[in-house]
């Protein structure tokens, strides 16, 4: 069985748990004995982790007759043309930063051997970028024999519908996270519009949870038999990981990561440390990541007057998450929609309490967590204060935690994955 895969970031060029979702996946499919994938990125950068599976960078691949494409693929894809200088989860500032360092790819333009330009990234051109994306997937398809045509998220869509269109082959796309999830249901229509023609031209759709699965039933009238959940797992965590890290402070250290983003709610994690900074004093809170409302929560944190105890990392990836994991007492994740969440998992292999809120996907496979709704703020410092101050709790969270999050494996989800295929060939 051959898979064609549509993907926008691979390991070690991610920003977020997208990549990682797609690596997880494509190493275990990669377990099973008759699967060969073709995994295709916008912009390849020669150093993915990409050993079992063939990696296609469309950057590189000659597109020949666009205007032609253009038009045959707009007869279904009305949006096709459309441009617009969105970026996800970046503030009117940042968006201009970049709008001024960035310049524009010009839309359908190409080398003098055919090759669209790509940056690979979420940048100024994104719908531009997309279109691309889409036009060249035409191209691949026809190149290349394969069963099944795999579309991650909402960028790459277009992309899998355009490979259908071209052959015929079934399509699968995966939902790991909707609209209404990143805008707080405020939803741009351009993107909702991709999302819902993504879902009624595939043949399936797979989503990280049944939360994210009631959205696509709810928001996007799909039908239910059409819709199945394969919940996501996490990487064992690699030795050179857990030979772990000298603490600069003696200071209790609890830490939320992720992106500062409406969605993942960081304005509830600090009210939160402020309650719990009223009750005891030797203790850091930790905000790991990047996004829109970075500068408001600097803001809020030094309004709350506990600015002294706030440390804003940036963006961490690979050895650095498991560092700051190693050096905390309580990870949170107080998500306001999370369609599943890698981040316990990965806290909780190596060896951190974990709270979570219950509107996040993975709350529905985790019992050894301490579960809050986001809103709830005294509910949520509570519990930071219970793990930082009552040994045994920890210690319980700790030892089941470990054990469920080991359990949750790539390879098992892969075979799910690899049933759905089946179905599709057979039907």
């Amino acid at each position: 069985m051959k898979v064609l895969m549509f993907g926008w970031e691979f390991p070690p060029h991610i920003s977020g748990g997208l990549g990682t979702a797609c690596f997880g996946m494509t190493r275990g499919l990669s377990t099973i004995g008759d699967v060969e994938i073709i995994f295709v990125v916008p912009k390849a950068h020669g150093n993915e982790y990409a050993s079992n599976l063939k990696l296609i960078s469309a950057a590189d691949v000659p597109v020949k007759d666009r205007q032609e494409l253009l038009e045959h693929l707009s007869e279904s894809m009305e949006y096709i043309e459309v441009e617009s200088e969105l970026i996800p989860y970046l503030d009117p500032d940042e968006l201009r930063k970049k709008a001024e360092s960035a310049g524009s790819l010009n839309l359908h333009k190409a080398d003098s051997e055919g090759r669209l330009r790509f940056s690979g990234k979420y940048g100024v051109d994104l719908f531009s970028e997309i279109t691309n994306y889409a036009l060249t997937a035409d191209t691949i398809a026809r190149k290349h024999r394969f069963d099944i045509i795999h579309a991650h998220d909402w960028l790459t869509y277009p992309a899998g519908m355009a490979a259908k269109q071209a052959t015929g082959k079934p399509l699968v796309v995966h939902v790991h996270a909707t609209d209404f999830d990143r805008s707080g249901g405020k939803v741009n229509p351009r993107v909702f519009e991709i999302e819902q023609k993504g879902m009624e031209a595939a043949d399936k759709i797979i989503t990280v949870s049944n939360l994210t699965r009631n959205m696509v039933l709810d928001k996007y009238g799909i039908s239910p038999e059409k819709v199945e959940t394969v919940y996501n797992a996490v990487e064992p965590v690699q030795q050179k990981y857990t030979l772990g890290c000298p603490r600069a402070t003696e200071e209790k250290i609890v830490t939320f990561l992720g992106r500062i983003t409406m969605q993942k709610g960081p304005e509830y994690f600090v009210h939160a440390a402020d309650m719990v900074l009223g009750k005891m004093e030797k203790v850091r809170f930790v905000m790991a990541g990047n996004g829109d409302m970075m500068r408001a929560m600097i803001s809020l944190a030094a309004e709350l007057g506990i600015a002294n105890r706030f440390h804003f990392t940036g963006f961490l990836k690979g050895p650095e998450v498991f560092d700051l994991f190693q050096r905390s007492d309580v990870y949170v994740m107080p998500s306001v929609s999370e369609p599943f969440g890698i981040s316990p998992l990965e806290a909780m292999q190596t060896g951190v309490p974990v709270i979570i809120s219950r509107q996040s996907g993975v709350s529905e496979i985790l019992t050894h967590v301490i579960k809050v709704d986001f809103w709830d703020v005294e509910a949520l410092a509570d519990a930071m204060y219970g793990l930082l101050n009552y040994p045994a709790l920890p210690s319980m969270l700790v030892k089941g935690g470990k054990r469920e999050a080991d359990a949750l494996t790539w390879d098992d989800s892969a075979r799910h994955m690899y049933r759905i295929y089946r179905s599709l060939m057979i039907a």
